[in-house]
């Protein structure tokens, strides 16, 4: 017995020793910082949020805002600010529907990504393989242009290139559109560099039409918006123009901030036709943050079509921002699948922005802390959602308060005089004593682009007295919305005024004449910097067709 008792004291000191010797050993060691807890839903948005919020829409003019905030698989705010249209009561709430734009492009790659998961079509097969039809102006690029390509913006085309096609309104069918890209010239090597485009977003949903035998729309809202929950959204400018709980489009004319009409523009839905909500966004947000999981367990896709949808294909050329947006300085930048993947603050976001006349929106993820912030509005000022949206993403990751109100003030200004002193140095350069070669009637005419089509420039006032001068008038024939008078500049140079003034597009048209004094050309290109990317009138080559 004394032996046993002895042997158990023994290990009992010995068990001592080795506790303290740990004890000893691990006083040596630093001590580990504590390690932050993630803020709680209350922390995420900024003190006083309502407030900031009502001071960016004040300080950008934004009529109307919907936002929409998750964290950690909760929806923290989805909520209505200000009107739906102004001079009315009508309120924004969660449930007021917006046009979301190009934000639509991510739930075109998710609607392709459900084939894929079907077997239906793969990334990596050539669109030829689904669309018999489809070309591209190079052989080369037709034959090896993929599903993934129709995404990625590398396909070649230059930025915008044959939006015209699609805005304003034209009167081509969705196939005809995409039939007409064989006629659009490349701008640069296929995969080379990136260059935004929609047209290939229209290609991609034609591809869903062929290969499930449903409408783009009908394919998205069965598939897609009511599996998920996006019970107010809808997949189309015009199944939202008569809606009850539709914010209004408001434009920022020289007049002033102006409520315009939906323009029920279906051909572009693939690209940028879905209207919904800050209670749906909220719910399409949770489900890319849980990489396709429902709140019923189901799914809506896998993980690993969670993570080819956010995984960057195409790089982006990153450029310094303005001094006073310096924190938003990117160390990658690309797109994926129908998102934009860029870091923030040493954090990977997954984004997009969506812009069509009086709408515009931004949705963005930061996958790593489960959040999500979406901001739309019905006016055209990117200023004001990024505005709210980094002052989230600050509050969220504990970075310093800025004044993003403030600093993205500065920059539009700035950007405003720089634009107004180009339009004085083109104007001061301009000789206008320089009269055009010909008479007037010399340059009127049926003209022709290859890639767009008809294009009539007509003589008006004409033999219908003194009282009102003759004047040359340019008349897209695809499109009932660009139509403008044509004021001579200097020489053969005239600007297209068009008459539709929500458009902000005037064009110079410069025609070029053969030694005989004929006509044999006509180009285009913006008056103002500041025009839309998708008034591409630079690409156009108008040829006269002769009788």
């Amino acid at each position: 017995m004394n032996k046993k008792l002895a042997r158990l004291r023994l290990a009992g000191l010995l068990f001592v020793l080795i506790l303290g010797l740990l004890s000893f050993v691990a006083a040596q060691r630093p001590p580990v910082p504590a390690q932050p807890s993630p803020p709680a839903p209350a922390q995420v948005l900024p003190p006083d949020f309502d407030a900031l919020v009502a001071r960016a829409m004040k300080a950008f003019e934004v009529p109307g805002m919907a936002v929409a905030v998750v964290k950690d698989g909760r929806v923290v705010l989805a909520k209505g600010y200000g009107v739906r249209k102004l001079g009315e009561p009508a309120p924004v709430d969660a449930r007021t529907l917006f046009g979301i734009a190009s934000n639509t492009k991510a739930f075109t790659a998710t609607a392709l990504a459900l084939l894929v998961e079907e077997g239906k079509i793969e990334w990596d097969a050539p669109v030829i393989d689904y669309l018999p039809w489809f070309r591209m102006s190079d052989p080369y690029v037709t034959r090896e242009m993929t599903v993934r390509d129709l995404l990625v913006h590398r396909s070649g085309l230059g930025l915008g290139a044959g939006d015209l096609l699609l805005w304003p309104r034209s009167t081509y069918t969705r196939r005809e559109i995409v039939s007409r890209l064989r006629y659009v010239p490349l701008a640069r090597s296929f995969r080379g560099a990136y260059a935004y485009d929609n047209m290939l977003y229209v290609a991609a949903g034609e591809v869903i039409e062929a290969v499930s035998g449903a409408a783009w729309e009908d394919f998205v809202a069965e598939r897609i918006l009511d599996k998920a929950g996006l019970a107010s959204s809808v997949p189309s400018p015009s199944a939202a123009a008569t809606r009850p709980d539709l914010a209004l489009p408001h434009a920022p004319l020289d007049t002033g901030v102006t409520p315009q009409p939906v323009d029920a523009n279906d051909n572009l839905n693939a690209a940028g036709g879905i209207f919904s909500c800050a209670e749906d966004m909220a719910r399409w947000m949770l489900v890319h943050l849980a990489s396709g999981r429902l709140p019923d367990g189901t799914r809506l896709f896998s993980d690993r079509t969670g993570h080819e949808l956010t995984s960057l294909v195409t790089p982006i050329p990153i450029s310094p921002p303005p001094a006073e947006l310096q924190a938003q300085r990117m160390n990658f930048r690309g797109y994926a699948l129908g998102f934009n993947v860029n870091d923030y603050r040493g954090r990977k976001l997954v984004s997009h922005t969506g812009g069509l006349t009086g709408y515009v929106s931004r949705l963005v993820m930061v996958p790593e802390i489960g959040l999500g912030v979406a901001v739309l509005t019905n006016q055209e000022s990117g200023e004001a959602y990024n505005s709210v949206i980094y002052a989230v993403l600050d509050q969220a990751m504990g970075a310093a308060k800025t004044d993003w109100i403030g600093a993205y003030l500065e920059v539009r200004d700035r950007a405003r005089a720089k634009t107004a002193e180009a339009l004085k140095k083109a104007t001061a350069a301009r000789d206008a004593s320089a009269g055009p070669s010909l008479p007037l009637p010399a340059y009127a005419g049926a003209y022709r682009d290859a890639w767009y089509g008809p294009i009539d420039i007509t003589l008006e006032g004409e033999d219908k007295g003194a009282s009102k001068a003759s004047r040359l008038v340019m008349s897209f024939a695809k499109t009932p919305a660009l139509v403008g008078d044509l004021e001579h500049w200097s020489r053969d140079t005239f600007v297209a005024r068009w008459r539709d003034r929500v458009l902000r597009a005037d064009a110079y048209v410069t025609f070029t004449l053969d030694p005989d004094g004929a006509v044999v050309e006509a180009r285009m290109k913006p008056v103002s910097p500041d025009t839309d990317f998708s008034y591409d009138f630079q690409d156009l080559l108008l040829k006269p067709v002769r009788k």
